[in-house]
């Protein structure tokens, strides 16, 4: 069964609730959450991360997924159960995900207030991608995933997990990228990067940044660039955020007022969201990183 919802990410601001990018606890990255407004270790928040993050029982996790979909548990709870469910790739989840999609299909579950339950589709597509994957292998699903980018035919959850996989991913993106001539097609795939971790795209990002202009992009969509160097998350990504803050100022990438957040310019605002995603400013993580962190 195949049930996608359109994707939604062509904006250059946060991705939306759906499946959620978070890291906790790797020593050589930094703290990431787009759930929690500055996440730090040792907080209950954190605590709560960690033991949705770690639990290894799937009918305690589906629980979490109905309390929340039921109004009677954590809305963010929910949406982090179903990022572990897919981690696990048990292969009695994918009943569980044709039982789920059939409930939000046909409404049969009253939305609790202020979510929208269409919001567990892309977990629940997260779900089942990670069981192909275990399945078929990393090149498999990366050769369906591919000729469904231009046609739209993708979700946050195709997004997540094209960000875990391995067999050349990003470097198949990034050539697509840099080929093609169309700027809608181009945001899309900057947008898939930015659900990558991996290391080989910190001077293309870095780059985008500087001068997203020269790429035939809309200078807001740089912020997407920014997104993708912070999850990276390591030394080297925020030392070539910082330096490609420096260049866009001295070059007046930015400059229009018109890319102002309420009372901070565009690098300010840049400034903040990495310290809203990772609990530090990047200057900081370069000491704590530094230090083995």
């Amino acid at each position: 069964m195949r049930l996608l919802v359109p994707f939604f990410l062509l904006a250059a601001g946060p991705p939306l609730a759906g499946q959620v990018q978070i890291r906790l606890d790797d020593p050589a990255r930094t703290v990431y959450s787009e759930l929690h407004e500055g996440l730090r270790p040792g907080s209950p928040a954190a605590d709560s991360v960690r033991r949705i993050l770690g639990e290894t029982s799937t009918r305690r996790l589906w629980r979490l997924v109905r309390d929340a979909a039921e109004g009677k548990g954590g809305w963010n709870e929910g949406l982090l159960a179903l990022n572990r469910l897919a981690e696990l790739r048990d292969p009695k989840s994918l009943d569980s995900v044709i039982a789920w999609r059939r409930r939000l299909v046909n409404q049969e579950l009253p939305p609790p207030p202020a979510t929208d339950l269409n919001d567990l589709l892309p977990g629940l597509r997260a779900v089942q991608l990670e069981l192909e994957r275990g399945r078929k292998g990393d090149q498999a699903v990366l050769n369906d995933f591919l000729p469904r980018i231009a046609e739209e035919h993708y979700d946050l959850g195709d997004a997540w997990v094209f960000g875990r996989l391995g067999a050349g991913a990003a470097d198949s993106l990034a050539r697509r990228f840099l080929q093609t001539d169309d700027q809608a097609l181009r945001i899309r795939y900057l947008t898939l990067l930015s659900f990558s971790r991996d290391t080989a795209l910190i001077p293309l990002l870095a780059r985008i940044f500087v001068a997203p202009d020269s790429f035939n992009l809309p200078r807001r969509i740089g912020a997407r660039a920014s997104d993708g160097l912070a999850w990276i998350g390591t030394r080297r990504s925020l030392e070539a955020l910082l330096a490609a803050r420096a260049a866009a100022r001295a070059r007046g990438t930015y400059a229009d007022p018109r890319l102002n957040h309420a009372d901070l310019d565009f690098l300010g605002n840049d400034s903040s969201m990495v310290v809203s995603r990772t609990g530090r400013w990047a200057t900081e993580w370069l000491e704590v990183l530094r230090e083995g962190r």
